[in-house]
């Protein structure tokens, strides 16, 4: 049976990448439809609530510690072709949240690099092999300067590897986004790999958000562009990020901005100045991406706003099943 650190916060349960014998191919973090079964019996269906009642019962302080809810980030396709289904057949409303650069043509390349990573590669260490083969810079300082932060990081996220960890250190704090970019296009130009070419593929189309409305689902906020960081943003670049978001959101689903209430910190980064904008554009429900107190973010308690509501990976509730 599933239960929370001492059972005793409301939370959701976050997810992103579905796989099957089809066009979704397996990658790293990635499950099936009965992997997706096996995760919602392991949790207990009554315990999950729809995402419109989640909230509700949230907004009245009426939530149970058992009680829990579901999220997907990022508009990945994978979600709607294989995760829909069995929602809907399980008669489970949830909360799906997208940065919306992807309705405009323009998606961050992050699913482009996943996907590149998943399938050009034997597996993801030789991935990571061919990546540090490719800089060719000596990492060893800047490891060894970053220790307590790879330390830090694994216990926040325990399903990530060492490697998985330092891979991201490099590609969020070593380079700039520019940087990274960069270097990953010009691996992509050697293994013959054109990106553009998989958009339909990997992201939400406007007709799929539609969907999920129509359905009963909740559509919240995700940034626009997904930046990695968003918290080193300035306090202007954020409020565009956001408000970016809410117009694309309000325009596809033709409905007024202020029905829109809910959201998820990409990458779980976000700062007060997040928050305060948040607040002015009416959002009364968000969600963090991990289970733990961060006293850098000057959080007393797990739960700490009503921004800042605890996420479990799914990643970790699969390990415990298996």
């Amino acid at each position: 049976m599933y239960v929370n650190n001492n059972n005793n916060f409301f939370h959701g349960i976050m997810f992103h990448h579905f796989h099957d014998n089809g066009i979704h191919t397996k990658g790293q973090g990635s499950i099936d439809k009965d992997d997706f079964y096996k995760i919602i019996n392991f949790i207990g269906r009554n315990n999950i609530l729809d995402a419109n009642v989640f909230f509700e019962k949230f907004k009245n302080n009426k939530l149970k510690n058992n009680e829990v809810c579901l999220t997907f980030d990022d508009a990945i396709k994978c979600q709607i072709d294989i995760a829909l289904p069995i929602l809907e057949e399980l008669k489970i409303k949830c909360f799906f949240f997208v940065y919306t650069s992807v309705f405009h043509g323009k998606p961050d390349n992050l699913e482009f690099f996943r996907y590149f990573r998943m399938n050009y590669f034997k597996n993801v260490d030789e991935f990571y092999d061919s990546f540090y083969d490719f800089l060719d810079k000596d990492l060893k300082s800047f490891f060894e300067k970053n220790s307590i932060t790879i330390k830090e990081t694994k216990i926040k996220f325990p399903h990530y590897s060492i490697s998985d960890i330092k891979f991201r250190l490099v590609r969020d704090v070593f380079f700039t986004k520019d940087q990274y970019e960069e270097k990953m296009l010009l691996m992509f130009k050697e293994k013959k790999f054109n990106h553009n070419d998989f958009s339909k593929k990997l992201f939400f189309q406007k007709n799929d958000l539609k969907t999920l409305d129509n359905l009963g689902h909740l559509v919240g906020l995700h940034s626009h562009n997904h930046p990695l960081l968003l918290e080193n943003l300035s306090h202007d670049e954020q409020k565009n990020e956001y408000e970016k978001n809410l117009s694309s959101i309000s325009s596809i689903l033709d409905k007024p901005k202020n029905e829109i209430k809910c959201m998820s910190h990409p990458c779980g980064s976000y700062n007060e100045d997040t928050l305060q904008i948040l607040k002015e554009l009416g959002i009364e429900l968000g969600f963090k991406q991990i289970m733990t107190i961060e006293p850098e973010k000057g959080m007393k308690k797990i739960n700490n706003s009503f921004l800042e509501i605890a996420r479990q990976d799914h990643a970790h509730i699969f390990k415990r099943i298996n």
